[in-house]
């Protein structure tokens, strides 16, 4: 049980509610006795509040549901993560399963939804002592990008899900949702953030492929067998999956990544999401993997990896705020307003050097 922790003080959830409204649920989520549970949080995420809960027959079940206090509309959606993986496990086993969708907000506040529990390692900040050797960076790599290809290829209308979202229009749409999420989540001007929101407008390539797009693919959000790190086991938060250009997912991943030529501030920001000082494949070898797997042209990537960068500064941003305004006392994201220009600049030194 070293990957959760007692729920926090701010944090916790309505046992009682819960249990009352689990108590005629048993079946569905295929326990002895739903009514009778303990209740662990996932310490590690850092937006969707993640727990663990254990029923009285050893069964183990995955909750989650929003953060605290506001948040963006089309963000933290519970509803859209549900669907997505009640169906989905059955052509994309990385997938967990969803039982459950809990859309009564006077249950514990907000909606929330039940899925199945998987086991394995997420990589954070540092590697496991039993990976740190030469060969696992390059597997986790491999596997990580190929994972990705291989999502983007999934027949998404066979699964029911072709009204998931709206493919025309995606890009430019994601350039004004995270403009707009930008003003209202801002704490100070970042006059980064302007330069980089016209250049994205001015330079949106055509959307030559639609796929499901899972909008927040990174090296934390799967996880990796504890025996095997060349082996995926899963893959989470998919609140924001939708569909549209696949290649935004690969662009947000290089905004994540660790590359033995960064920058200074960059390697900083890395090692917030990843390991660094690793031999994990370099970026361009990832686009590279990518485009031979999937076939697809990725000429245009420093468009997606800037566009990245300008949505990863306002996700950051928006955890921030909600910190500032006493929405969460996490202690973790007290440094993050430091962050927020740092990575505008980044955004800016991307789109100034297209390959």
């Amino acid at each position: 049980m070293n990957d959760t922790i007692p729920p926090r003080p701010d944090e916790q959830l309505d046992e009682a509610k819960l249990a009352d409204y689990l108590a005629d649920k048993s079946e569905q989520l295929g326990v002895a006795d739903a009514r009778q549970f303990t209740v662990r949080q996932f310490g590690g995420g850092m937006a969707n509040l993640t727990y663990l809960l254990t029923f009285a027959d050893g069964r183990e079940r995955v909750l989650r549901r929003p953060p605290l206090g506001p948040v963006a509309a089309s963000a933290h959606d519970m509803g859209r993560e549900y669907t997505v993986l009640s169906r989905l496990w059955r052509a994309f086993p990385l997938a967990p399963r969803a039982f459950l969708l809990g859309d009564d907000p006077a249950v514990l506040g907000a909606p929330f939804f039940v899925m199945e529990r998987r086991e394995g390692v997420v990589v954070r900040g540092r590697l496991p002592l039993v990976w740190d050797n030469s060969t696992a960076p390059q597997a986790i790599s491999e596997a990580l990008v190929d994972a990705l290809a291989d999502l983007h290829l999934v027949d998404y209308a066979a699964l029911g899900l072709a009204g998931l979202g709206k493919p025309d229009g995606f890009l430019s749409r994601q350039i004004e949702g995270w403009h707009k999420r930008w003003q209202a989540a801002k704490h100070t001007d970042v006059p980064q953030m302007e330069q980089v929101y016209a250049w994205l407008r001015a330079n949106v390539p055509p959307t030559a492929y639609v796929s499901l797009v899972h909008n927040d693919y990174k090296l934390d959000n799967v996880m990796l067998d504890e025996q095997d790190p060349s082996r995926l086991v899963a893959i989470f938060d998919w609140d924001m999956c939708t569909l549209g250009d696949p290649l935004s997912d690969l662009g947000a991943l290089l905004c994540y990544w660790t590359d033995e030529t960064d920058s200074t501030p960059m390697q900083m920001l890395a090692a917030t999401f990843m390991p660094t000082g690793k031999p994990f494949l370099t970026r361009r070898e990832l686009v590279a993997r990518y485009a031979a797997r999937t076939g697809f042209d990725v000429n245009a990537i420093h468009f997606y990896h800037a566009l990245g960068l300008y949505r990863l500064t306002v996700i950051i941003a928006q955890i921030y705020i909600r910190y500032v305004r006493g929405q969460t006392k996490d202690p973790r994201f007290a440094p993050l307003g430091d962050m927020v220009p740092l990575l505008a600049q980044a955004a800016v030194e991307i789109m100034s050097n297209e390959p």
